[in-house]
C-alpha cells in the first residue's frame, strides 16, 4: 500500500494535556475518526497478524502452510476488490469539502468533540477573513468612503444606531486584529462575561485558531457592523487580490448566530470550515457491499511532494479545480494565476505513467461562486485567458471554455465527457448526485480494465 511513508513520524498528542497539537496534526484530526496513514496501516497489520497466529496455533505443521496461503489469498482478493479514490488538485480548490461530503453521505455522524473543534475553526475563519478585508480596505484607500458612510448613517432615522458607526468598528478591528496596537482582554465582550459557551475551546483546533476564536467573541459586534457597510461590499467585490475564502461570506452573514453561547455548528458550517490539509488523510466506507477508501492530500506546492506515496494501486483520481479562481493568484506564489496552476497540475497528473490504468475524474468546483463572479469580473480581461471569445457574464460559455482548456491538457482524446462534473462541493444534494454517478463510473471502468466487461 502507498501513502505510509508520507505521514509524519511524530504522532499527534492525545486530546487532554496542556498545549495545542502540532499544526501538522490539525488537518488529520479535523476529520474526526480519520487516522494518519501510518498508524492506520500499523493497526491493520497487527490485527491481521493476530488472526493468522490464532489460526496457526490450532493447526498442525502440515496445515500451517495451507492456512497461511489461504489467508494471504483472501487478503489479496479483499485488497483487489477495494476502490481506492485519491483527491488531487491545487490548494483551496475544495478537495477537503468533498472529503467531508463523503463522510456526511456515507460515514458516521460528527461527535460533539468534532463539532466543538469546527466551532472554533468557524470563528477563527471569520477573524482571518476580517483581517484580510480590513487591510484591503486600507490599501484601496476607502477609509474616507467609510467616514462618509458613517456620517450619512448617523443622519438617517432608519440607520444602524448601534454602539458603533462602521468607521468606529473598523478602527477597533484594525487596532485589535490587524495592527495589534491594542491589547485584548480575555473578559472583554462576547461570552467572556460569564455566559456558558457551548463551543468553548478545542485543543484539536490549535493554539492560533483558539486565540482567533476568542478575538471573534470579543469583537463580533464590530465585525457585524463593518460587514454590513456599503464600503465593505466594495471591498468584497475586489477580494480576488487577497485570497479570501469565498464561502466564508456565509459566516459573515450570520455573525449573531455564530457568536451566540448556544452556537453549535451546522452541517453547512462544517462543510465550509477551512482547515489547511498538511497530511495525507484517509477514511473508509462500505457502500452497497463495496469497500471504498478516499484519500485527501494538501494542494499547496509544499505539500505535493507527499502525493507520490499515494499513487500505488489507485483505482480513481478525482481532480478538483475551482472554476471561480480564474482571476486569482496563488497564496504561495502571488504572480501565478490559480487557474493556470490548476491546468498545469491537471496536465502532469493525467499524463503521469503512474495513472496510465487509472480512472481520472474532473470536478470543476465552486460553480456557484463562478456564476456570481462573472457578473463583475470578465474572463477575457485576465491575461492568461484573453483568448476567451464568448459573451461576457455568460455562465454556460464560460464553463465550456474552461472545460476545453482542461481537455487541451491531454495527450490523447480518450477523456470521456461523463468523467467531467461541474460541482458545488458545499451543496450536499449536488454532491450526492455527483458522487453517486462518479462511484458508478469508477466501478464500471474498473471492471472494464480488469477484463470482466468488454471495452466500448
Amino acid at each position: 500500500m502507498g501513502c505510509g511513508a508520507s505521514s509524519p513520524a511524530q504522532a499527534p498528542p492525545s486530546g487532554g494535556g496542556g498545549g495545542a497539537p502540532p499544526q501538522a496534526a490539525v488537518a488529520a484530526q479535523a476529520y474526526g475518526d480519520s487516522r494518519t496513514i501510518d498508524s492506520e496501516l500499523e493497526r491493520m497489520r497487527e490485527e491481521e497478524e493476530g488472526k493468522i497466529k490464532m489460526l496457526l496455533l490450532g493447526a498442525g505443521e502440515s496445515g500451517k502452510s495451507t492456512i497461511f496461503k489461504q489467508k494471504l489469498e483472501r487478503m489479496r482478493e479483499e485488497e483487489e476488490g477495494k476502490i481506492k479514490m485519491l483527491l488531487l488538485g491545487a490548494g483551496e480548490s475544495g478537495k477537503s469539502t468533498i472529503f467531508k461530503q463523503m463522510r456526511l453521505l456515507y460515514g458516521t455522524e460528527r461527535s460533539d468533540d468534532d463539532l466543538r473543534m469546527y466551532g472554533v475553526v468557524a470563528r477563527s475563519n471569520i477573524v482571518v477573513a476580517v483581517r484580510k478585508l480590513c487591510t484591503h480596505l486600507r490599501n484601496l484607500g476607502l477609509e474616507e468612503e467609510l467616514d462618509r458612510e458613517s456620517r450619512e448613517n448617523e443622519d438617517l432615522e432608519d440607520g444602524d444606531h448601534s454602539a458603533f458607526t462602521c468607521r468606529q468598528a473598523y478602527d477597533e478591528l484594525m487596532a485589535y486584529l490587524v495592527d495589534n496596537t491594542a491589547i485584548a482582554s480575555e473578559m472583554e465582550g462576547g461570552v467572556g462575561t460569564g455566559e456558558k459557551d457551548w463551543v468553548g475551546q478545542s485543543p484539536r483546533a490549535g493554539l492560533a485558531a483558539n486565540n482567533d476564536a476568542k478575538q471573534f467573541l470579543a469583537h463580533h459586534e464590530s465585525i457585524r457592523i463593518l460587514w454590513q457597510s456599503n464600503t465593505m461590499k466594495q471591498v468584497w467585490d475586489k477580494r480576488s487580490a487577497i485570497n479570501v475564502i469565498d464561502s466564508h461570506k456565509e459566516y459573515l452573514n450570520d455573525i449573531p448566530r455564530i457568536a451566540s453561547p448556544d452556537y453549535k455548528p451546522t452541517t453547512q458550517d462544517v462543510l465550509i470550515a477551512r482547515v489547511r490539509t498538511t497530511q495525507v488523510v484517509m477514511e473508509r466506507y462500505r457502500i452497497d457491499g463495496i469497500d471504498f477508501e478516499m484519500y485527501d492530500v494538501g494542494g499547496q506546492r509544499s505539500e505535493r511532494r507527499k502525493w507520490i506515496d499515494c499513487f500505488d494501486q489507485v483505482t480513481s483520481v478525482i481532480f478538483v479545480a475551482a472554476l471561480s479562481e480564474y482571476d486569482q493568484t496563488l497564496a504561495e506564489a502571488k504572480r501565478t494565476n490559480r487557474m493556470v496552476e490548476a491546468l498545469e497540475l491537471f496536465r502532469s497528473v493525467c499524463n503521469n505513467r503512474a495513472f496510465a490504468n487509472t480512472s481520472i475524474m474532473l470536478f470543476l468546483n465552486k460553480r456557484d461562486i463562478f456564476a456570481e463572479k462573472i457578473m463583475y469580473s470578465d474572463i477575457a480581461a485576465q491575461r492568461p485567458f484573453s483568448d476567451y471569445a464568448g459573451p461576457a457574464k455568460d455562465f454556460d460559455h464560460g464553463v465550456l471554455y474552461f472545460i476545453q482548456k482542461f481537455k487541451d491538457c491531454l495527450i490523447d482524446d480518450e477523456f470521456n465527457d461523463s468523467f467531467i462534473h461541474v460541482t458545488c462541493a458545499t451543496d450536499t444534494n449536488n454532491m450526492e448526485f455527483v458522487l453517486d454517478s462518479t462511484r458508478t463510473i469508477i466501478m464500471t471502468d474498473n471492471l472494464k480494465r480488469s477484463g470482466f466487461l468488454g471495452a466500448d
